[in-house]
């Protein structure tokens, strides 16, 4: 490794042996891949000395190399080299670099394939689940102020039993305690239908929603079709009820990731569309899906839901996590366990690539 470091770095001195004068993107580049190749501190300073600049050097510049990790040493030179350039030309800015061509958008006829093929999906998905169990844990933040300044107010972990198309919870621990009580007790912000029952009420035509291809996307390495949608207050079928007194079925609106190659759904979101009169301002949930093995077989089934609220300027959010799916068995050991948080890389969206 040492022999191989070595002759890197004779390479570079015999580099600039021949060609002294540099520009400040010869220099950088220099400098930049000794940091890199962790040469030794003078003896990249001994060889900045035989160079002569051809553009003006700054102390943005030079500061930005202290930065990146060049040495004492190093830094006293360019200093140097710095003081001695000022007579010197400002170097060119960098050409710009052409944008990204943007991926053409399917024809009329693929996007109207791709939404037949993902409302078969959607009305047939929980159909084609087996009986599993998950653990679900639940992470509860608030923000009185309304900046998303989080504070964790509690974390709830729960068996959830999907046996015959139905969902059952028990929770488990509220705050790495042993709880047993009802769900529905736990008073504050809690949803379900995450299996299927948003995707499905989404889909049926008796929602009558509207749908419009959005953009391209791309999610977990997914090049995903995105589409946005739209459903009538007559035709809603979601509820959001306010401290168990007050309950609103709204109109609501959102996104659908569906993935170009398989056409399966990966991401729903929903934005609710509320009345005036109604305490919150906002509700909104985003619910991710991903792959999950099951006795041998694979899955689309949830993977996280982030639920938001506002009440004036006081913000809630939930952070739903869906993990260790197994088969169900009405004998299966109770496991107390509360997973680590999944990473934000597994649910962020990145832009896609032609």
């Amino acid at each position: 490794m040492r022999a191989k470091a070595a002759c890197v770095l004779l390479g570079l001195a015999l580099t600039l042996g021949a060609q002294t004068r540099l520009t400040i993107e010869h220099l950088l580049d220099f400098v930049r891949s000794s940091i890199k190749l962790k040469h030794d501190d003078r003896q990249v300073a001994s060889y900045l000395r035989r160079v002569t600049l051809v553009q003006r050097l700054d102390d943005r510049t030079v500061e930005q190399l202290q930065g990146e990790g060049a040495g004492p040493k190093t830094v006293e030179v360019l200093h140097e080299l710095r003081d001695a350039s000022q007579g010197l030309p400002a170097p060119l800015p960098p050409a710009p670099q052409p944008a990204p061509e943007p991926m053409p958008p399917p024809s009329a006829e693929e996007q109207r394939r791709a939404l037949d093929e993902v409302r078969q999906y959607a009305l047939g998905y929980t159909k084609r689940l087996p009986d599993f169990m998950c653990t679900q844990v639940t992470r509860r933040y608030v923000d009185p102020d309304g900046l998303e300044f989080w504070r964790e107010d509690d974390v709830i972990t729960a068996r959830l039993n999907y046996f015959e198309q139905r969902e059952e919870y028990k929770i488990l621990l509220v705050n790495s305690r042993v709880a047993d009580l009802p769900y529905d007790s736990l008073g504050g912000a809690i949803s379900t239908g995450e299996f299927g029952s948003m995707m499905r009420e989404i889909f049926d035509p008796a929602t009558e929603a509207r749908f419009q291809w959005e953009r391209w996307g791309k999610l977990r390495g997914s090049m995903v079709h995105v589409f946005s949608y739209q459903v009538a207050q007559p035709r809603s079928h979601w509820r959001v009820s306010y401290q168990k007194k007050l309950e609103v079925t709204p109109a609501y609106r959102g996104l659908i990731y569906v993935d170009r190659d398989t056409l399966v759904v990966l991401r729903v979101t929903l934005e609710a569309l509320l009345p005036s009169t109604f305490p919150l301002q906002q509700v909104s949930t985003v619910l991710d899906y991903d792959f999950a093995e099951i006795a041998g077989g694979r899955y689309m089934l949830p993977l996280k839901a982030v639920m938001r609220m506002r009440d004036g300027r006081l913000l809630a959010k939930n952070d739903v996590e869906f993990r260790m799916y197994r088969k169900f068995s009405a004998e299966a050991t109770v496991s107390y366990e509360t997973p680590p948080p999944l990473p934000e890389e597994k649910t962020k969206e990145q832009p896609p690539v032609p």
